[in-house]
């Protein structure tokens, strides 16, 4: 994972929007918000994570068929994301493309490369999910400004032998009823009904946990991690309290990294990793829901996503 230095507190935003820094954090979880400053490219992040990612799995990046990078904030129109983090890192000649499914968009990334995959047309891929969506905020509108941020997470994913690290089916789906709620319009900035996308959000997660569960064949007590779009706090305990969990299965990180959009579960998944919530072997199940309406969900065994 990568994310900016700079950091931006609820002191700041509060002030500019005129409210408490109490309101900001039981609206969304956040304390805190890494922000890109004048000149920092989202690239240059997704390049970053990518070298970890390809580090930790002691990987090449000639040896990388597949570049994805979910994002729907590219530093330009062309040349897309992907192409120019190939290059970046040195996975020269692999195709390159970028994916546009809002916050799911990593999770679309991921089922694209393990489809490749799993089709023999590819032996490894690196899938990258970054987004700086503080360039598109207005930082006058309460139901936005202290809500997004920004950052890049990534992960190798590559043909393994046996079941070990298994990522099981993909299940992503699309709405395009909810379009409305949640807009970007060219040349404009980030809009978004609150309540109602609160509560499409929790509705569509709750129901795809259920649903990757039955693909996967696993009940709720076989999941060691749940691993949610940090869209914001509360989200993610409306999901909890829905499906009944242990608030202690479930990650929140958005206390400190906010909602960067389709760098979310990398990132998550990076922090659960450096303090030893993830161990070989545990179930983890992901889910994102995003702007379109978009929304999936998986499960994978440790490791696939680890390079252990």
């Amino acid at each position: 994972m990568a994310v900016p230095e700079r950091r931006v507190s609820n002191a700041e935003i509060a002030e500019q929007l005129g409210v408490g820094e109490g309101w900001i954090v039981k609206r969304t979880g956040a304390s805190e918000r890494p922000w890109a400053v004048e000149g920092e490219r989202l690239t240059d992040f997704a390049a970053t994570a990518a070298r970890q990612a390809m580090a930790q799995a002691a990987i090449e990046p000639t040896a990388l068929d597949l570049v994805v990078v979910a994002t729907s904030s590219a530093d330009e129109i062309t040349p897309n994301a992907a192409p120019l983090v190939a290059g970046m890192i040195g996975a020269e000649g692999a195709a390159a493309f970028d994916v546009g499914a809002a916050c799911t968009g990593w999770l679309a990334g991921l089922a694209m490369a393990s489809g490749q995959i799993e089709a023999g047309r590819a032996r490894s891929a690196l899938v990258v999910g970054a987004d700086f969506l503080s360039k598109f905020l207005d930082l006058n509108d309460r139901e936005t400004a202290p809500l997004f941020a920004d950052g890049a997470g990534a992960a190798v994913v590559r043909a393994a032998a046996g079941t070990a690290g298994a990522i099981g089916p993909v299940v992503l789906h699309s709405d395009h009823g909810g379009a409305e709620l949640i807009r970007l319009d060219r040349g404009g900035r980030i809009s978004m009904r609150g309540p109602d996308t609160f509560r499409e959000a929790v509705s569509r997660l709750e129901a795809v946990t259920r649903e990757a569960l039955d693909a996967s064949g696993l009940a709720l007590d076989e999941v060691d991690l749940f691993v949610y779009h940090q869209a914001n706090s509360r989200i993610i305990r409306g999901v909890g309290g829905r499906l009944g969990l242990d608030p202690s299965r479930v990650v929140d990180y958005v206390d400190r990294f906010a909602n960067s959009s389709t760098a979310t579960l990398p990132i998550a998944l990076s922090v659960a990793a450096q303090e030893g919530r993830l161990r070989g072997g545990d179930k983890v199940l992901l889910a994102a829901f995003g702007g379109g309406f978009t929304w999936g969900a998986t499960v994978v065994e440790w490791g696939a996503l680890s390079g252990r």
